[in-house]
């Protein structure tokens, strides 16, 4: 009996929230919660390894492109603005873009003014960066006109600007306002949880992963998924050759026995 329950609640992850509304307040016992095998162990072990923190990420994100020292507002507009170059960006070349920026004075008024021949020289050679000028100036407009200069406060308004992801608006949110929203699922993260089978089922998109994550994994582990295994998925679980003889996990990791 308990399998066929642990299939029926597969059937129900991807439906909307409505059944699980519909189950509260009904005295029905509580259906086993799924979890992914060895996955605390799994946790622990890619924590350790990224113990050092140097990978690329730590070194370069988003979280070290921005001028700390820069009023609140300016700040959070220039997180939102490093985390929309840095899609399909390496963090070197996202990093090296954001000091090029700031040494331009970085602020909404700024980018405002400027043209968009001096806006793609500036960011150059980030990728797609002739789309992302366009996105970058029309949300500015859009920060400028409706929300005072700001950026918003809700992944759901940050999501309808121009050239700003999923992904992108959970990291602002928990970057710029100290809020954890969501899992920020990006390549890496989609990748090693499909390897590692954090997921019920094989996911095709990042956004589906995050959603599949967030059925089971505790809230509290939601901010820390991020930069732990994009630094893991730079330096050993590649996208192609993963060091599987370097990784601790290789003894637990369901994808290591076939390499």
């Amino acid at each position: 009996p308990r399998r066929s329950r642990r299939r029926k609640n597969v059937a129900i992850a991807y439906e909307s929230g409505q059944a699980d509304g519909a189950e509260q307040g009904t005295s029905e016992p509580q259906r086993p919660h799924w979890e992914p095998r060895d996955w605390r162990q799994q946790l622990e072990r890619i924590r350790e390894m990224r113990r050092n923190r140097d990978a690329p990420v730590d070194e370069m994100g988003v979280e070290k492109c921005y001028d700390s020292s820069a009023p609140p507002q300016v700040m959070r507009y220039q997180v939102l603005l490093s985390l929309m170059l840095s899609s399909q960006t390496k963090d070197q070349v996202t990093s090296a873009a954001m000091l090029r920026l700031r040494q331009h004075g970085l602020t909404v008024d700024s980018i405002l003014q400027m043209d968009d021949a001096t806006l793609g020289q500036i960011i150059y050679p980030v990728g797609f960066w002739r789309n992302k000028v366009k996105y970058i100036k029309q949300t500015t407009a859009i920060l400028k006109q409706k929300y005072g200069g700001d950026i918003p406060r809700t992944v759901e308004e940050l999501v309808q600007l121009p050239g700003v992801g999923p992904k992108m608006a959970h990291l602002a949110m928990n970057i710029a306002w100290d809020s954890v929203s969501g899992i920020a699922v990006d390549t890496h993260v989609h990748r090693i949880t499909n390897r590692l089978k954090w997921v019920k089922k094989e996911t095709r998109y990042p956004e589906e992963t995050r959603v599949a994550l967030e059925d089971w994994l505790p809230r509290d582990l939601w901010s820390e998924i991020n930069w732990l295994f994009v630094g893991f998925g730079q330096q050993t679980c590649l996208p192609v050759n993963p060091r599987c003889n370097e990784c601790l996990n290789q003894d637990i990791c369901p994808a290591a026995k076939r390499h």
